[in-house]
């Protein structure tokens, strides 16, 4: 019996691999939430705009997992992990496993601030998060979003596009600092503030005030924004506090091989809550990405089946802000020269990254060719043999 910890994108894909794969074997799939797998991406876009239903961001019906001979147990937390005795504990119960595989994802970064616990205080990581947050945004006139990362920026983008006020406040000196370069951060502060944003960077947030709910926020310096709704967007933590209970390896995320294997020989995991090794790009790699989650669960399936792999991926990621569509391939941090190419003020352009003349990221705004042959050639150009 293999027992799936966590319903996301990574469990999904080690399901469909083993299948394909041949694996006739029960599997459990045991989820916190009580939704079948669905994608997370579209929540701070398409599904906060447009209102569907849940099952429209189901990987595949409700019913296709049971037919592939999996007992889904939608809305049970796992309690912990008992690997003496190889079970987990839940609170109605317990399932033994043979192999147990950790897909617990990531939750939002807190912020220890006064009145971060305010009704109107919102975080983005799940279904239920944009159903509280949804009607509560149909009502605001002015929006505080703490953070310029993906989540601000993409869920400011559709504020601003419904005719809000809104504010960001970004802490660092540029938005995206952590996954981009000066060119990237500057083009994308500038077409929010063109579209009637205000971004505010190296503002740092003092306390959310308020008589029983938002009413306005307070910065460091003293100044004060009126608030009707502040959205939380500090970043995600990686869910790895069981695997760490149970005597795993944990460095912000389980660490894992490049097999996905844990310190436990009959314990895997995948997706945003684990830590691997890159030879790639010569350090410990957690990615939050749809790519990762997809691509480690597939290593961890071959693993399974008898096929292993080494996994050392070339990252990718993308957003979508207004018309604008960002993709980037490969990790830029540590590069020592940066090309623009194209036209930055036609929206159309791309800047790529090396590192001792090696290609290792590129970003590219609406500029889909730019973006796959950049992914090819980092590839190329990255690639570690084994024997090295």
């Amino acid at each position: 019996m293999i027992v799936i910890v966590g319903a996301g994108q990574a469990a999904a894909q080690l399901v469909l691999s083993l299948r394909q794969g041949g694996y006739k074997k029960p599997i459990r799939m045991m989820g916190d939430e009580v939704y079948a797998p669905y994608q997370r991406p579209p929540l701070s876009k398409k599904f906060l705009t447009e209102r569907p239903p849940a099952d429209t961001l189901y990987f595949r019906p409700g019913k296709f997992w049971a037919e592939q001979g999996v007992t889904a147990d939608y809305g049970v937390p796992v309690e912990s992990i008992d690997r003496a005795s190889k079970r987990v504990n839940f609170r109605s119960g317990q399932a033994k496993y043979d192999i147990l595989f950790l897909s617990t994802g990531t939750r939002a970064r807190p912020l220890s601030v006064p009145g971060a616990n305010l009704p109107g205080v919102y975080s983005l990581r799940k279904i239920d998060d944009v159903r509280a947050l949804r009607a509560p945004m149909d009502a605001a006139k002015h929006i505080v979003i703490v953070g310029g990362g993906y989540i601000g920026l993409e869920v400011a983008a559709v504020a601003r596009g419904e005719g809000r006020e809104v504010t960001v406040l970004e802490a660092e000196e540029r938005v995206m600092k952590r996954v981009t370069s000066p060119v990237i951060s500057t083009f994308m502060q500038d077409f929010h503030n063109s579209r009637g944003v205000d971004i505010r960077l190296g503002a740092q947030l003092a306390a959310i005030e308020g008589q029983g709910k938002v009413e306005q926020v307070r910065l460091a310096d003293g100044g004060l924004l009126a608030a009707d709704l502040v959205l939380l967007a500090v970043g995600a933590k990686p869910n790895d506090d069981l695997a760490a209970a149970a005597g795993l390896t944990c460095e912000d995320g389980v660490l894992v091989d490049e097999h996905g294997c844990t310190a436990a020989p009959d314990i895997y995991a995948a997706g945003d809550c684990t830590r691997f090794p890159s030879r790639r790009y010569g350090r410990k790699l957690r990615l939050e990405c749809v790519q990762n989650a997809i691509d480690q669960a597939k290593a961890v399936a071959g693993t399974i089946l008898g096929k292993p792999q080494i996994y050392d991926p070339v990252p990718w990621f993308w957003s979508d802000q207004y018309e604008l569509k960002l993709q980037m391939a490969g990790l830029s941090e540590g590069y020592d020269d940066a090309q623009t190419v194209g036209d930055v003020a036609a929206t159309r352009f791309s800047v790529e990254y090396r590192k001792n003349g090696k290609l290792i990221a590129v970003d590219a705004v609406n500029d889909g060719r730019a973006y796959m042959s950049g992914r090819k050639r980092i590839a190329e150009e990255t690639s570690v043999s084994h024997a090295q």
